[in-house]
C-alpha cells in the first residue's frame, strides 16, 4: 500500500520534470539568444515590458536602437514578441526575404486580425495587383477627377471667410476628404459622394484597428472565437454589400449584353476588381471585401499623413509662401496633372519630411516566419515570430540625416538638386533603407503612387485657397501615441481663412490640354 507521502512526493516529481522540460526548452528557444528590451523575458515578468510596449513604445524602440543598432532585439508583446531589424544592413535584408521565409501576407495578417474578422476570403489579395498594375498607369488619366473632387470636398467642408479666421477640427475632415477623393476613383461618381457609403468606408479603417488590438490581447487558440464575438469590421461587410453589390450586377449585365467593352464602360478601381473577378470566378462578396481593404489602405494611412503635414503648415505657416509660389507657377503654365504634380518638388519635399517625423507606425515591414530562419549574422529567427523594421530610428539616423529630428521641410528637395539619380531616389515615392513609411522591396505599398498624388492634389489646393495657423502661434499638438501607433491629435484646431485673389488658374478645371 503506498504511504501518506507518496502524493505529495509524485506531484514533486512531477513539479521537477515540468521544470527541467521548461528550462531545457527555454535555453533551446533561439529567442532567448536575441537580446529584450523593455523589461524581463521570464514569463509573467515580460508582460511588464508588453505594459510600457502600448504605453511608450517610442522610448523602448530608441533605447534598442542605441544599444543593438545594426542587430535584432526583441519587445515583449501582449500575444508574444516582437523581434526589430535594426540599422540599413539588417533592414536591406528584411527587405530580400522570401515570402516562404518572413511571409509579408502572414504578418500583416497578424498585425490586424482579418481572417478571424472578415474571414478567409481576405488571403486573396488578387486586389494588390490591380492597385499596382492598372491603378497605377491611370493616374495621369485619372488626375483631372481627383482634382474635381479635392476641389468640390473642400469647397464643402471648410467653406472659410477671406476676413474671418474659422477654427476647423482638420482630422474627421481630411478623413472625409480622402474617403471621397479616393473612392472617385474606386466607385465613381454618384456613389462617392453618398454620405452612407463614406460613413463605412471611413468606420471600417478605425474598426479595424480597434478590433485587432482587442483581438491581439488573445492567446492564438483564443483569437478565432473572441473574432467571432467582435463583428464591427464584419458589419461593415454587411452594410456595404447592398450598396455595391447592385452596381456589380449592373456592370455584369453589361459585359453579358456588350462582351468586354460597351459605350461609356467605368474606368474605376470597381471595373478592374470586377474585370479580374470575372476570369478568377470570385464572388461578388469577396469583390466588396477588396473594396472594404483598398478602402483601408487609402484613408487610414493617408488621413494621417496629411493631418501631420497639415499640421506642420499650420505651425510653421512662413513657408506657405514658397509652397504657393512653387505651385502657382507650375500649375499657371501646365495646368494641374500628373505631370506638373511631379515637378512640384518643395510640395512633395514638405510631405515627405512630415512622414520622415511622423508617418502613423514607429515599426514597418511587418513579416512573419513562416519556418526557422537563419539570418547572415546568424540570428535564428524560430517558426511563428513576428518581426518588423524600426522605422521611426530608422528615419531619425543621424547618420543617415543631419539635424534628424528638426523639421527641415525642403531637404528632400535640396537632396534631389544632386543629379539624376539623386532626383529620383529622394522623391515622395521611392523607398529605401532610410525611408520606410510605404515599407520597402516587392512588398512596398501599391498604392502609393496614387496615395502621392491625391496627397499632392490636396496640398496643392490648401497653399492656394487658405492661409492657415494655430490659435497659439507655433505650437503644434503633440501626436497620440498607442503602441507603435504615432498618429496626428485627432480633436486638435487649425485656424482657415479664405485667401483674397485665388487666381482663375487654380480652378480644378485648369488642366494641361
Amino acid at each position: 500500500m503506498f504511504g501518506p507521502e507518496t502524493p505529495w512526493q509524485y506531484l514533486t516529481a512531477l513539479a521537477a520534470v515540468w521544470l527541467v522540460t521548461y528550462l531545457i526548452r527555454r535555453r533551446l528557444d533561439p529567442l532567448n539568444a536575441i537580446p529584450t528590451v523593455g523589461g524581463p523575458s521570464t514569463p509573467l515578468l515580460s508582460y511588464l515590458g508588453a505594459i510600457r510596449y502600448i504605453r511608450d513604445a517610442e522610448s523602448l524602440l530608441r533605447e534598442g536602437y542605441q544599444k543593438y543598432y545594426g542587430t535584432i532585439f526583441k519587445v515583449a508583446m501582449l500575444d508574444g514578441w516582437l523581434c526589430v531589424f535594426s540599422g540599413p544592413k539588417l533592414i536591406d535584408e528584411l527587405r530580400k526575404s522570401s515570402d516562404d521565409e518572413l511571409s509579408a501576407v502572414e504578418g500583416t495578417s497578424q498585425v490586424l486580425q482579418l481572417r478571424h474578422t472578415l474571414g478567409p476570403g481576405v488571403d486573396d489579395q488578387f486586389h494588390v495587383a490591380v492597385v499596382r498594375d492598372k491603378l497605377t498607369r491611370s493616374l495621369q488619366a485619372l488626375c483631372p477627377d481627383v482634382v474635381d473632387e479635392v476641389t468640390a470636398a473642400f469647397q464643402e467642408y471648410i467653406p472659410a471667410k477671406e476676413d474671418e479666421w474659422v477654427p476647423v477640427r482638420v482630422f474627421p475632415i481630411v478623413q472625409q476628404v480622402i474617403a471621397r477623393a479616393s473612392n472617385r476613383v474606386i466607385v465613381g461618381l454618384p456613389k462617392c459622394r453618398d454620405p452612407e457609403y463614406l460613413k463605412v468606408a471611413v468606420n471600417f479603417t478605425n474598426d479595424v484597428f480597434i478590433t485587432s488590438f482587442f483581438i491581439n490581447l488573445f492567446p492564438d487558440f483564443l483569437k478565432p472565437i473572441i473574432g467571432r464575438m467582435t463583428t464591427m469590421v464584419s458589419k461593415n461587410k454587411r452594410i456595404l454589400m447592398p450598396m455595391v453589390v447592385p452596381m456589380l450586377q449592373e456592370r455584369q449585365a453589361m459585359y453579358e449584353k456588350y462582351g468586354d467593352d460597351w459605350p461609356e464602360k467605368p474606368r474605376d478601381l470597381l471595373q478592374w476588381l470586377l474585370d479580374e473577378a470575372r476570369e478568377k470566378g470570385t464572388p461578388f462578396d469577396h469583390i466588396v471585401e477588396k473594396v472594404l481593404l483598398v478602402n483601408f489602405g487609402a484613408i487610414h494611412t493617408s488621413s494621417g499623413t496629411f493631418t501631420h503635414a497639415l499640421y506642420n503648415l499650420a505651425a510653421w505657416p512662413e513657408y506657405i509662401q514658397p509652397l504657393r509660389e512653387e505651385v502657382e507657377s507650375i500649375v499657371a503654365e501646365e495646368g494641374w496633372s500628373k505631370t506638373s504634380l511631379g515637378k512640384m518638388r518643395k510640395l512633395d519635399s514638405f510631405l515627405k519630411e512630415s512622414m520622415r517625423l511622423a508617418d502613423g507606425s514607429l515599426l514597418t515591414m511587418f513579416r512573419k516566419a513562416v519556418k526557422d530562419v537563419t539570418l547572415s549574422d546568424g540570428t535564428r529567427i524560430p517558426r511563428g515570430t513576428l518581426v518588423a523594421a524600426a522605422s521611426a530610428t530608422a528615419h531619425t539616423d543621424g547618420a543617415r540625416y543631419a539635424a534628424p529630428d528638426a523639421f527641415d521641410p525642403f531637404r528632400f528637395a535640396r537632396m534631389r538638386e544632386g543629379g539624376a539619380d539623386a532626383a529620383v531616389k529622394h522623391q515622395l515615392v521611392n523607398t529605401s533603407v532610410d525611408f520606410l513609411t510605404f515599407g520597402h522591396g516587392k512588398h512596398a505599398c501599391p498604392g502609393r503612387f496614387f496615395a502621392a498624388n491625391e496627397l499632392k492634389t490636396m496640398l496643392a489646393y490648401v497653399v492656394l485657397h487658405y492661409d492657415v495657423r494655430f490659435a497659439e502661434e507655433g505650437k503644434r499638438p503633440a501626436n497620440f501615441r498607442f503602441g507603435p501607433a504615432d498618429l496626428p491629435a485627432h480633436d486638435a484646431e487649425v485656424l482657415f481663412r479664405k485667401r483674397r485673389d485665388v487666381p482663375a488658374f487654380a480652378s480644378a478645371q485648369h488642366r494641361a490640354e
